[in-house]
Parts: structure tokens; C-alpha cells; sequence
């Protein structure tokens, strides 16, 4: 048996290594290395993987080929990637330090109380950012295509990605903000700052 593995498959897989091997060069020049400048760059680097993907997903499309939920894949892997790639460059750059810059200890995320409602609300804000990428960039192949019929595959993607959402935002954010009022635990002034995006 023979298993044939699309190249835009591939690709997103390669997308997925580089971003973590050009994050991890940059990291390692920034911080063992003891040169921030080339970190630097390598860490602003990190975009271009997503143009890379984003260009060969709409080549592939141009050059006659059908949607199906691979490309929807790509569409979504590039909004997760843009909505949370600063959180995960944190999120290693805090580790790195910590562990060869004598940094703090990296930052937990909070297990209860107001604290937990705002973090629960970010990050689900960062899914409706990611959402709201893919689906565009999922729309934007569709135009790319030009036929119904051959994009079907991406509505399909579009609505499970937003069923998740959907689940997300009911089981955390919502549980959580019910379940602290409950508990009186949300001041007039918490309430306001549980959807502030700046922290």
C-alpha cells in the first residue's frame, strides 16, 4: 500500500519545524551565545515562515487545483500562528532567560479568582483573532478559485473552526466569569477589566 502525502501537507509540517528552529537560533544567539542583535532578527524572522506558507497555498490553488481541507489546514495553521506566535515567543523567550540569563522564573497562568477570568478572556481573544484570520485568508481562496463547487471543503473548515470557538468560549471564559460571580469573587471594576486585552 502505497500512502501519498500532498505537498502542501509537506509544507505545513516543514512551516511548523522552522518556526521552532528559527526560534530556537534566536533564543540560543540571544541568550548563550550573548549576540541580542542576530536574535533579534532571527526572532522577527519567524513571520516569514507564515508568508511562505500563504504563498504556496494560493499558487496551489491558482494553478487549478480543488479546496480541500488541507488548504482550510494552512488557512487556519497561518491565524493560530499570527494570534499566538507572540505568546509562544514569550513563552520560550521566559524559559530561555530563566534558564541561561539567570531571568525570573517564567510567569504560570493564574489558577483562580479574577486573574484566571481575564487570562481565560485573552486567550480566548486570541482565538477569535485566529479565527477571524482563517477565515478571511479561507475566503480569500475561495475568490482565488472562483468555483462553488471546489471550495466546499473550506466551508466545512470555517464551520468546525468556529464550533470550537463556540466551545472554547462557553466552557472557559463564560465558566469561569459565572462561576467566580458566583462567587462574589468579580468586583464592579473586575467585571470591566475582564475583557482587557492589554494585559
Amino acid at each position: 500500500m502505497v500512502i501519498v502525502v500532498e505537498p502542501l501537507v509537506v509544507l505545513i509540517v516543514a512551516c511548523e519545524i522552522g518556526f521552532w528552529v528559527v526560534l530556537g537560533a534566536g533564543l540560543l544567539a540571544r541568550y548563550v551565545l550573548r549576540m541580542p542583535r542576530l536574535g533579534a532578527v532571527l526572532l522577527v524572522c519567524t513571520p516569514v515562515v507564515d508568508v511562505v506558507l500563504l504563498v504556496a497555498t494560493v499558487f496551489d490553488l491558482r494553478s487549478g487545483g480543488e479546496a480541500t481541507s488541507v488548504h482550510g489546514l494552512a488557512a487556519i495553521y497561518l491565524g493560530v500562528s499570527v494570534a499566538f506566535g507572540h505568546s509562544m515567543l514569550r513563552w520560550a523567550d521566559q524559559r530561555v532567560a530563566h534558564r541561561f540569563a539567570g531571568g525570573p522564573p517564567p510567569v504560570k497562568p493564574p489558577k483562580h479568582g479574577p486573574a484566571k477570568v481575564r487570562h481565560e478572556w485573552r486567550e480566548w481573544g486570541k482565538f477569535a483573532v485566529a479565527w477571524a484570520i482563517a477565515c478571511s485568508v479561507m475566503l480569500f481562496l475561495m475568490y482565488v478559485v472562483g468555483t462553488p463547487e471546489r471550495t466546499q471543503a473550506l466551508w466545512g473548515q470555517m464551520t468546525g473552526m468556529t464550533l470550537v470557538g463556540g466551545i472554547w468560549l462557553v466552557g472557559w471564559p463564560v465558566y469561569h466569569t459565572v462561576t467566580e460571580l458566583a462567587k462574589g469573587g468579580l468586583s464592579g471594576r473586575t467585571r470591566e477589566k475582564v475583557g482587557d486585552k492589554g494585559e
